[in-house]
């Protein structure tokens, strides 16, 4: 199970109710579960892959990107809509995730994170014992 911080949801949720939204979020993201894996896909639109920088301490993920100015000195911003500089989001994942096999992988700006869980949290059938014979159900 995927955990996100509590804190920027609130804001987010604040944001939509109260349209206080200054920008678009500089890391916008979709996260699903396929199989036996959860899909992380965020949006960095702009983004060389090498300043991409994703770390995992104890049980939270950190992804770090920067987006560069796109022109450079001695000449001038017309318009400067887009979010630039360095960006950081985390992902708080859950005691069934394995987060030492993490993959990520970077196409059309586009960062996937794929993010298995472990066996012992797959369902799995308990068996219930009687007098006489013995029947399972379902997890």
């Amino acid at each position: 199970m995927l955990m996100f911080d509590p804190f920027r949801q609130l804001d987010r949720l604040a944001e939509q109710v109260l349209g206080t939204a200054a920008r678009p979020a500089a890391m916008p993201m979709d996260a699903w579960r396929e199989g036996d894996e959860y899909v992380v896909a965020l949006d960095l639109p702009g983004v060389e892959v090498d300043s991409i920088d994703l770390g995992v301490e104890r049980n939270v993920l950190t992804v770090r990107a920067e987006r560069k100015a796109p022109v450079g000195e001695g000449t001038e911003l017309v318009a400067s809509e887009r979010p630039r500089g360095v960006f950081s989001r985390q992902l708080i994942l859950g005691d069934a995730m394995e987060t030492e096999k993490v993959k990520a992988s970077y196409d059309a700006g586009v960062l996937t994170l794929r993010i298995p869980i472990t066996a012992q949290a797959a369902p799995r059938k308990i068996e219930i014992e009687t007098k006489g014979d013995q029947h399972q159900i379902g997890a």
